[in-house]
Formats: C-alpha cells, sequence, structure tokens
C-alpha cells in the first residue's frame, strides 16, 4: 500500500469492503491513542455493521484506505466496539476542539485531522486542518485557516469549557434519525451532552424519539427548562408523553406550561390514559378529514413532507370539528383505495365498512390482535362518544411489546425474547396486570 494521506473527516461514513469486494459496514470514525510528543498513533476504526453494531477494526487489517472506501484484509471481529483507557476518537472528540499555537499566536479550531501511512500497517496523524477566531463580529466574516503539525499546538480545551460541536454535526447532517442517536449515544458523555445542546430543536426532538427513555431522560435533565420545551414540543405526542412521564411531578409541570398550549394538550390528554391502553399507545396527529373531501385532498395530505409512513397509509374521516378530540368518528379510508378512485370522488363514499374502531381503554394485546388480524398499520381510536382521539401505529404497539433494551439488542441472543410473544396471546377478555408505574412496560420488570 503506497503512502497516502487521509483527512478524518472525509472516512466517516466511507464503506468498508472486505477482499472479494463484498460490503461489511461503513466507517464511523479513527481510534488514536496520544504518545507523549510524537504525533498521536493509529490504532484502528470505528465500522457500523448491518445491525447498527459498532465494532472496532485494527488498522493493522487495514489494506486500502482512498477513493471513498477503505478495503481490509479479511474478516472483521464482530465483538462490540468498547472504547479503552488512553484511546481518543478523532470525529467525536478531537474535531471541534480549541488548540493553543506553541509559538503563542493565538489559538484555532480543529477543523479536520489529516492521518498518514507511515509503514504497513502503520498510521499517525500528520496534520491538523484549522480555523483561527474570526478577525471581527461580522457575520459574513470567516477565521483563516491553517495547517498544523501535531508539535505545533496544545490542546486549550480546559475542564469545563464546552468544546464545539458544529464540525461533529456535520458528519451527522445526512443521518437518519435512528442512526443519529445510536451516534449520540456512542460518544463519551460529556461529548454527547455538548453535541445535544448544539442539535436544532427539531434534529434533538428527532433523536430522542429513537433512544431509550434512560438516555432520553438523562438529556433533557441537562437542558433548560425553555429548551426542553422546545424540543418537546418537536416531539411526536406520544413520544412527548413517554418522556414527560419519566420526570418528577414538578418538572413535568414546569415543562408542560412551557409548551406550545395545543402539544402541551395533547400530552396532557395522553397522560390521563394508562400506558397499556390504545389511548396510552396512540399518537393525536392523524390525518383527519370531513366525508365531502375527496381523493384528490386525502393524497395532497398523504404526500406531505412531515407524514410519517404510518400516518399517511389512511385518512381518518369525521364530522366537525377535525382536531382530536373530533365529531363523531365516521372511519377511514386507505391510500391504496384511493390510488382506485378518480380525483373528484368523495371519501365519504370510500369508507372502510369491515374496520371498527378501538375504545381508548382497550388493551394493548386487543389493539396488537387487530392490527395482526387484519394486516394494519394503523387503527382508530375512539372515546366513549365516538370521538375520534387518535391513532395506534404499527411502531407504537412494536416500540411497547419489545424489550426496554431493544434499540441496543445487537444479533447475539435470541430476539424477541418468549415473554414478548406470549403478550400476544392474552385471552380478549383478559386485561394485562400493570406493576410498574412507567409508560411501556413489558413484564413489570424495569
Amino acid at each position: 500500500m503506497s503512502a497516502a494521506r487521509v483527512f478524518v473527516a472525509r472516512l466517516g461514513g466511507c464503506s468498508v469492503f472486505d477482499p472479494a469486494g463484498d460490503k461489511v459496514g461503513r466507517a464511523r470514525d479513527v481510534i488514536v491513542v496520544y504518545r507523549n510528543s510524537l504525533a498521536p498513533r493509529v490504532v484502528g476504526l470505528v465500522v457500523e455493521v448491518p445491525g447498527k453494531r459498532r465494532v472496532f477494526l485494527s488498522i493493522g487489517r487495514v489494506t486500502s484506505i482512498g477513493s471513498g472506501q477503505i478495503i481490509t484484509t479479511g474478516l472483521i471481529n464482530l465483538r462490540r466496539f468498547e472504547q479503552r483507557g488512553g484511546e481518543v476518537r478523532v470525529i467525536a472528540e478531537i474535531i471541534g476542539r480549541r488548540m493553543n499555537f506553541v509559538d503563542g499566536s493565538g489559538t484555532a479550531i480543529v477543523e479536520d485531522v489529516a492521518i498518514e501511512e507511515i509503514g504497513p500497517g502503520e498510521w499517525q496523524v500528520s496534520e491538523l486542518f484549522l480555523r483561527r477566531p474570526k478577525p471581527n463580529a461580522s457575520p459574513f466574516s470567516k477565521g483563516q485557516t491553517v495547517f498544523a503539525s501535531w508539535a505545533d499546538v496544545r490542546d486549550a480545551t480546559v475542564a469545563g469549557d464546552p468544546q464545539s460541536a458544529t464540525h461533529l454535526l456535520a458528519t451527522y447532517q445526512d443521518l437518519l434519525p435512528a442512526d443519529l442517536a445510536n451516534a449520540l449515544l456512542d460518544l463519551p458523555r460529556p461529548r454527547m451532552l455538548e453535541v445535544a445542546e448544539e442539535l436544532s430543536d427539531e434534529r434533538l426532538a428527532d433523536a430522542l424519539e429513537e433512544m431509550p427513555e434512560t438516555d432520553q431522560v438523562g438529556i433533557l435533565n441537562q437542558l433548560e427548562d425553555d429548551r426542553a420545551a422546545d424540543v418537546l414540543d418537536q416531539m411526536q405526542p406520544d413520544d412527548a408523553a413517554d418522556l414527560i412521564a419519566q420526570l418528577s411531578e414538578e418538572r413535568k409541570e414546569a415543562l408542560l406550561s412551557l409548551m406550545q398550549p395545543e402539544e402541551a394538550e395533547d400530552v396532557r390528554m395522553l397522560l390521563a390514559y394508562e400506558p397499556d391502553t390504545a389511548g396510552g399507545l396512540m399518537t393525536t396527529d392523524p390525518i383527519i378529514v370531513s366525508a365531502d373531501a375527496t381523493v384528490a385532498e386525502g393524497l395532497a395530505l398523504i404526500r406531505r413532507h412531515e407524514t410519517a409512513p404510518a400516518l399517511g397509509a389512511a385518512v381518518c374521516v369525521t364530522l366537525p370539528p377535525y382536531e382530536p378530540p373530533t365529531g363523531r368518528f365516521l372511519g377511514m379510508v386507505h391510500f391504496q383505495r384511493m390510488l382506485r378512485y378518480p380525483p373528484n370522488e368523495r371519501l365519504g363514499t370510500l369508507l372502510d365498512k369491515r374496520l371498527d374502531p378501538v375504545r381508548a381503554d382497550a388493551s394493548a394485546a386487543e389493539v396488537a390482535r387487530m392490527l395482526a388480524s387484519y394486516n394494519l398499520v394503523s387503527v382508530p381510536v375512539v372515546d366513549e362518544n365516538h370521538r375520534l382521539v387518535g391513532v395506534v401505529t404499527i411502531d407504537d404497539v412494536l416500540d411497547y411489546l419489545l424489550p426496554d433494551d431493544w434499540r441496543s439488542y445487537d444479533g447475539g441472543e435470541p430476539f424477541p425474547p418468549p415473554r414478548v410473544r406470549a403478550r400476544l396471546s392474552v385471552p380478549a377478555d383478559t386485561t394485562p396486570t400493570k406493576t410498574v408505574t412507567t409508560r411501556r412496560s413489558i413484564d413489570g420488570k424495569k
């Protein structure tokens, strides 16, 4: 392998191939160790393999880095990556760090790190790409960029001094919410909180929705009340309710009072239902139309970018008002049925007469059976007056039925466990016993 210099920020997301040309994963970071006055030595890569598991790939097993791809010598050890003492992640921990120039010429922020091969299977940090502070306060001015060797700088970040996450966020900008959540959870906790602080409200909300509840609470507790309320406003009401339910009563009320009134109202309504009922699982944001709405109007609503696939599978037809709780629920129209009729057809004539809604107090097991029995991705939920209050989607039910730690499942053990399958076979006239106070529980164990 010829000597090469590679910038680490550009490696994030690069495909990793075995010698046969089969893709084995994607590079997510580079691991280095410090060596006194010498430049840090590269010891390996963090590679994300199928199943979202992140594993360690020794640099000695890398035969080529370049042209947007990485070639390895063979099989990758699939043991989950755990950062050891002395190891430093370049993307997660060095990029965005503030450095002092040893010649006294000031400070600069690391924007990228170049690594270079110095021998077969041996790589080290060769240069840093840095940006000096802006020369003035103008929003259009940018600091000068410079290259420097490792020996030319010293770490200027001190304890309690927030590390800029701007450039790390740039590497995350194209990640899907679930992948962003995994990337954040892989960071050292202080760094994770720094990055969470700099994410936009909407982006942080998307990531929180994909995290285990303990991590959600940990991040939310680090946010000021105003920021936390803004993030909760951006979350789906059912996810926001699940998260708020884990907080102390004092913080819960404080955040609800700071949220947008309409968002807080939805969350309060969801918190009023038991967590193992249709009301506790539902979302309050279905697509709701009148019986006079046309097929063209229904399809236009489904096509909206922000509409989740499960919610876009059907529209709910009700009498006015058209916000939950609505007027009397009339029925649902599935999008495939809409595709079979002309654009001017009234949706009130296309209702699925076979599908009955569930009551808000119906058990989660009953909802699961209905979804499975009729091959549905959503089911409408009504109150005692037959007013639509929300819909339960297939992902809501799966999130409830799967173990609390399902997001960290890495394929090493049988999954799902038998106790989850047992929940699906609860007799129709039996309500599962609830033994804990959390909004999501499987068997009473937390």
